[in-house]
């Protein structure tokens, strides 16, 4: 990985979401071949809100409910 940038993990911020985003740092840290790795430092978790994280005032199923928790990280 270039020096001076950064492998961006983007997540939702639930602590669930939050969790499994450490846990895919970890594991990129710790692969094997070493080559294949990519250090702690050299990564960044991004919390990315979501259209669902934005809608609290009605039922998700009213405003669509598919992809709204996934479009904007996709």
């Amino acid at each position: 990985m270039d020096k001076g940038r950064k492998l961006k993990i983007g997540t939702r911020g639930s602590p669930l979401a939050l969790a499994q985003a450490e846990l895919t740092r970890q594991a990129l840290a710790d692969a094997r071949p070493a080559a294949l790795a990519v250090p702690l430092e050299a990564t960044e978790i991004r919390v990315i809100r979501t259209t669902g994280d934005h809608i609290l005032d009605r039922p998700l199923a009213e405003v669509g409910g598919k992809g709204l928790f996934t479009k904007e990280i996709e």
